[in-house]
């Protein structure tokens, strides 16, 4: 697992429309693997892909370190489950944020308030870049990427 960024994989992410994702969106480029990981802000909210629920606890620790980055602390991925037992995992901050979304979303819990994933603290790393791809880094990203599959 890469030391900075959580993954197995250093040419996963994106995850959907990789294409659209590395022209369009601004990139975390890690500096230890050089994955890319979507940091782009949504216009209307502010919000960036982490703060979004995923299916899954792998696809969660793929975005975990654009939260840790964005937020310059160690964040965590909690289970979440609604009252139809569906499982999901989000990442917070803190328990406090975790609190306040409960609290607004009274269909979901989190059975043990802790995250089931998380780094014990948040460091910086030197060769961390935060840009848009040109098309040249875009076109070997993606060939690396699909030589993987």
């Amino acid at each position: 697992m890469c030391r900075e960024c959580y993954a197995y994989e250093d040419r996963i992410t994106p995850l959907l429309n990789p294409k659209d994702c590395l022209r369009d969106h601004t990139q975390y480029i890690c500096g230890t693997c050089g994955r890319c990981i979507c940091m782009e802000r949504e216009p209307k909210r502010g919000l960036q892909r982490w703060n979004f629920p995923f299916t899954s606890l792998k696809h969660a620790k793929l975005y975990l370190r654009t939260a840790d980055f964005t937020m310059k602390k160690s964040c965590g991925i909690y289970e979440l489950k609604n009252t139809q037992g569906r499982v999901s995992y989000k990442i917070f901050p803190g328990t406090e944020e975790l609190q306040v979304y409960l609290k607004k979303n009274q269909n979901k819990r989190c059975e043990t308030m802790l995250p089931v994933f998380s780094e014990k603290e948040y460091r910086e790393y030197p060769n961390t870049r935060i840009r848009r791809l040109e098309q040249a880094e875009i076109e070997r990203y993606l060939q690396e990427k699909n030589a993987l599959r």
